[in-house]
């Protein structure tokens, strides 16, 4: 009785705790070219942090707003893939997080003939860390021409 009655006052601070912090959702847009079109990061911020990354891809973060974004690396799926999870990992450590937090990746591409270049390049972006639950998809076109893929991440860490 006296076990059972004490779970119950456990159980119910950690409600009151989980509820006493609420969600705090924020939206980024590091490359200017994005502004007004669509959010780049979002994070939500309450017992921990999740920080949900747009489709990234080989766009010139220098474009400015407004623009479409230049591709870097026409033509090449194995250098926009390497350029994409660069931008991927800066943005991930901007907010305190890296690839080895990443729970959910989907990659997308516009041939089925880039997969062996794109899982060459994930393998060497997450090194002998973990790899995330991946979706691999093949679409006809991206939104900027000369995109051959596109990766959006999932990323969740503790608060710090």
């Amino acid at each position: 009785m006296v076990a059972k009655l004490a779970l119950i006052i456990l159980a119910m601070l950690v409600l009151q705790d989980a509820q006493a912090q609420p969600l705090e959702v924020k939206r980024y847009n590091p490359s200017e070219w994005t502004k007004g079109r669509f959010t780049e990061v979002v994070t939500v911020n309450g017992p921990g942090k999740t920080i949900y990354l747009a489709g990234i891809g080989a766009e010139d973060e220098k474009a400015p707003a407004g623009a479409s974004a230049p591709i870097l690396h026409l033509g090449n799926p194995y250098e926009q893939c390497r350029y994409a999870y660069d931008k991927i990992k800066r943005l991930l450590a901007t907010h305190g997080a890296s690839l080895a937090d990443a729970v959910k990746q989907v990659v997308y591409v516009t041939d089925v003939r880039y997969q062996a270049d794109v899982a060459r390049c994930r393998r060497e972006a997450y090194g002998d860390g973990p790899i995330p639950a991946n979706t691999f998809l093949v679409i006809s076109a991206l939104a900027i021409p000369g995109m051959l893929l596109e990766i959006d991440v999932t990323a969740v860490v503790g608060n710090k």
